[in-house]
């Protein structure tokens, strides 16, 4: 039986997933989900008000009349969420942690998916894979998701995407889109996180907090590395030490943003400070539009 505080903070979870989800969704005539889900079904004489982002310029030339491409969604589609468990994911500075944030976005996208009546899995893992969910497309089966994102008992500490992405491979034969929700403090996932995105369609969801960006003046502190469990003491009063701090947050978040940009991998950063609602939906649409232009 589940208590009844898990019940009250599943309840929250679920019914701001459902808020947000109905949000990404307001106004949408089809699914935010297009990725690998558009096929290429004929070419059409164009007529204006056509997206000329459409024209088929070799079909154009042989026929010496300007034709448009036409696309069908491909249905059902599978929605996998990979999600980071690691214990840097408790960190959480503005009224919410990376891990209940991650909660939030998981669940916003399985009801959006459910409700277009696409499957959708789940994924946990930190430094292996601790729990898998085979796709489904029902409502109690979003609640489960969310349920075990909240409350999973994490038995790794550090993070590998890299075993997630293998198991990944391992679960799902055929071409899904997959949203890695993780902060991405790992490496040597790269070129592996490359290739899963030339078969599936791959969106990665980059966790941050505030204080991964910049430390407040506060004195002596003692800080803990949540990967590692490692605790040292810091004077946050130093300025070069905030600078240099700063500094190497903006260089690790460039080089990341750079990673995606190089393998075609869209990408937007959730912040725990800021609503992200409108900057989700304004990313799903553009993500739809560059997979059918």
């Amino acid at each position: 039986m589940i208590p009844k505080e898990w019940l009250k903070r599943i309840r929250r979870v679920e019914i701001k997933s459902k808020l947000i989800s109905e949000q990404l969704m307001a106004g949408a005539s089809a699914s935010i989900f297009k990725g690998r889900g558009i096929d290429f079904q004929d070419v059409r004489e164009y007529v204006p008000g056509d997206d000329v982002r459409r024209i088929d310029w070799n079909v154009s030339g042989r026929m010496r009349k300007t034709f448009v491409k036409q696309f069908i969604e491909e249905r059902e589609l599978m929605v996998m969420l990979l999600v980071d468990m690691s214990h840097s994911g408790h960190f959480g500075t503005a009224g919410r942690t990376k891990r209940e944030l991650a909660a939030e976005l998981a669940g916003a996208i399985a009801f959006s998916a459910v409700r277009d009546c696409d499957r959708v899995g789940l994924i946990l893992f930190t430094d292996h894979v601790e729990h898998y969910i085979a796709p489904r497309k029902t409502r109690q089966h979003v609640f489960r998701l969310i349920r075990d994102l909240l409350y999973h008992e994490v038995q790794g500490q550090g993070t590998s995407i890299k075993t997630a992405l293998k198991f990944l491979n391992h679960v799902v034969h055929r071409p899904a889109i997959v949203f890695l929700i993780s902060d991405f403090l790992d490496e040597g996932y790269e070129r592996l996180l490359k290739a899963a995105n030339q078969r599936h369609d791959v969106i990665a969801l980059k966790l941050l907090d505030p204080r991964e960006l910049s430390l407040p003046d506060v004195g002596l502190a003692l800080v803990r590395d949540a990967e590692t469990g490692e605790v040292m003491e810091i004077d946050t009063g130093d300025p070069g030490l905030r600078a240099a701090y700063e500094q190497q947050a903006q260089e690790r978040e460039t080089a990341l943003l750079d990673y995606f940009r190089r393998s075609k991998i869209a990408s937007l950063a959730v912040r725990t400070d800021r609503p992200y609602y409108r900057p989700l939906r304004v990313f799903f649409e553009r993500h739809s539009r560059s997979k059918v232009a």
